[in-house]
């Protein structure tokens, strides 16, 4: 806390943000059917749902590691290249490797911004994360809606009102 406004220290602004962030995906996640997980617009074995979501997974997880001592011991899970895992099994993977992200930011913090293998510092760090997986998250929108899975308006304006997540 900054003392004296009651405002969040700028740290915590950070993790906080990087936890909505966390919370917009899973909450997308969350709305998405088992055939849902398997759509898909690639015709040459791209990505379906699953696997553009084990990647996040798998980029987070990679950051984790470089940028944290904590992390490199804490045995994240990983996917397989090609896996496409269950709705259980990607949320307890994101569950995961948001934490170390945490961590990372937490330790990165106390060492004046500085990641291990990161070269601008924990906030860049943190800001591509967060757009890496809005990429995604766009993605998943547009292929989930060019193979006939609706989600509710609800949903999709909700991702975007970051002051109730």
């Amino acid at each position: 806390m900054i003392p004296g406004n009651g405002r969040k220290g700028m740290l915590e602004q950070l993790v906080e943000s990087w936890q909505i962030n966390h919370r917009v995906t899973l909450r997308l996640l969350d709305a998405l059917s088992d055939e849902a997980l398997k759509a898909t617009l690639s015709t040459r074995g791209g990505r379906n749902v699953a696997r553009q979501l084990a990647h996040v997974h798998e980029v987070r997880t990679g950051y984790a590691e470089i940028a944290s001592k904590t992390n490199r011991t804490a045995k994240l899970p990983h996917f397989a290249k090609g896996e496409s895992p269950s709705k259980k099994q990607l949320r307890a993977a994101l569950e995961a490797s948001a934490k170390g992200i945490e961590t990372s930011i937490r330790e990165g913090w106390r060492n004046g911004g500085k990641v291990t293998g990161v070269k601008r510092g924990v906030i860049p760090m943190v800001g591509y994360l967060i757009a890496h997986e809005s990429h995604h998250r766009g993605s998943i929108l547009l292929t989930l809606k060019q193979t006939g899975h609706k989600l509710s308006d609800e949903l999709k304006w909700g991702l975007w009102d970051w002051n109730k997540i």
